[in-house]
């Protein structure tokens, strides 16, 4: 390749950011014909639905509990729950936007025969009294990937599990917030003014208590409710394996170069611009963790990124980084630290060429290219996976379940990209199961996908 056909740092830049972004609005894409059809069948049953009652949950039926902050307490309470009988209704309050790090502030317990339990981690940071307690019983949570991961750093694990959000999904519940879903299935109706305060805070005040309470409140009866509707639907099944996978998953690896997601960085477009986002991100996360903050609440990325452009086209040395321009330098958190922003801008500057970042680094995806670009690249993969989607969309409609929910997007991309040979409906299904796709998911879609690619190939061969 000749210099003058080789691609700028920053439209190499441009590229590479927009992979993830690019992979994420086809998906979108790709879901807007059948978020319309549910839209109309949703519209429908509105019409013909009589309105119901709905009771306002104010005040928890047996009285707010007290907070237990000692082991003594704890391990009282977990003699109470150990005698009750049924699922335990679990969930969690976390400080996120004003804390470093997703840990639990408060978690809520509820089961029959032993009322609502609410324990504080500060005090109580170890659960594996409850997690060896509570070893056989299924634990009832709403959306539980949110909370699993801060259950777990203090020693609770649930082994078996009732997800409601997910079995709402699996329902065609349009909606699935739990207020909602509490609304929508039993008629009750929760408030939900704290739901983004701040947890950490001690003491908790009595209002966000019982908050907290009444989210468990009626959790046992929801999921009742919820696993009445799969079993009259045939997806009782379909909802053990999706409860299975998020019990056992895997905590997620972690994030290569995760200053790279930092908001605006597409605005960023030289290599040496980038070590500085990298450097005061990076600067910014040490701080955070050493004060326990939210790292946005020290620094803005707002004020990163305008640092970085700030040194475009600079010649090493330049100078002194004129931060003190920038405002989000001057708000209160981060004024404290302007010597080490300082600091961390020199870094940058001061780095070799081989040091400084490369602009793609991260951001590109594993697997196939996104899929605007397969036109041009395969147009076979292009017109299998036109008619995959247009497959899927057609069985989440018959089925009532959202198509992101009845495949994973990433394994019906990977299979049309690169499909096994045969496409049959048994290979398919084994090459839908190494994608991540769960059993159920697998035997629903493997013979429709296999006949739109033997239509696709047709189709493909006929223009040819």
């Amino acid at each position: 390749m000749t210099a003058a056909s080789e691609p700028s740092e920053e439209n190499a830049l441009e590229n590479a950011v927009a992979l993830e972004d690019a992979v994420a609005l086809e998906d979108a894409a790709a879901l807007e014909e059948t978020d319309a059809l549910a839209a109309d069948t949703d519209a429908l049953a509105a019409e013909e639905k009589p309105e119901r009652e709905v009771i306002d949950l104010l005040e928890p039926r047996q009285g707010l509990p007290p907070v237990i902050v000692t082991a003594a307490e704890l391990g009282t309470a977990i003699e109470r729950l150990a005698a009750g009988t049924g699922p335990l209704a679990v969930d969690a309050e976390r400080a996120s936007g004003y804390r470093y790090g997703q840990r639990a502030y408060l978690v809520q317990l509820r089961r029959a025969g032993a009322g609502t339990v609410l324990i504080d981690p500060v005090g109580c940071p170890d659960l594996s009294g409850l997690d060896a307690a509570m070893a056989d019983v299924e634990a009832v949570l709403h959306a539980a990937s949110q909370d699993l991961p801060c259950l777990a750093e203090i020693g609770y694990r649930p082994r078996l599990l009732f997800d409601t959000e997910l079995a709402g999904r699996l329902l065609g519940y349009p909606r699935v917030a739990l207020g909602t879903m509490l609304e929508e299935v039993l008629g009750f109706r929760l408030a939900k003014e704290h739901s983004a305060a701040d947890w950490s805070i001690r003491p908790l005040p009595t209002e966000m208590l019982k908050y907290a309470a009444l989210d468990v409140e009626i959790l046992i009866e929801l999921r009742d409710a919820l696993d009445a509707q799969l079993a009259a639907d045939g997806k009782t099944e379909w909802a053990r394996q999706e409860f299975d996978a998020v019990a056992t998953a895997p905590p997620p690896p972690p994030r290569a170069d995760p200053w790279r997601r930092t908001s605006g960085i597409h605005k960023v477009r030289t290599k040496r611009s980038l070590a500085v986002v990298r450097e005061l991100w990076q600067e910014r996360d040490e701080i955070a963790r050493e004060a326990d903050l939210s790292p946005r609440r020290i620094l803005a990325d707002q004020a990163i990124i305008e640092a970085a452009r700030s040194e475009a086209g600079k010649v090493p040395p330049a100078g002194r980084p004129q931060l003190d321009r920038i405002s989000g330098f001057h708000a209160r958190n981060a004024r404290k630290h302007s010597a080490r922003w300082l600091a961390a801008v020199l870094r940058a500057r001061e780095l070799n060429d081989s040091e400084l970042p490369e602009v793609a680094g991260a951001t590109v995806a594993a697997g196939p290219p996104p899929a605007h670009r397969w036109a041009e690249r395969d147009p076979a993969a292009a017109a299998r996976l036109a008619a995959a989607r247009e497959s899927v969309s057609a069985l989440s409609v018959e089925h009532r379940v959202p198509v992101e929910n009845l495949l994973p997007p990433d394994a019906l991309r990977r299979l049309a990209w690169e499909p096994p040979d045969p496409a049959t409906t048994e290979t398919i299904a084994a090459a839908l199961t190494r994608f991540g796709a769960r059993r159920w998911q697998a035997e629903l879609t493997a013979g429709p996908l296999a006949d739109a690619f033997a239509a696709a190939a047709t189709e493909t061969a006929s223009t040819e």
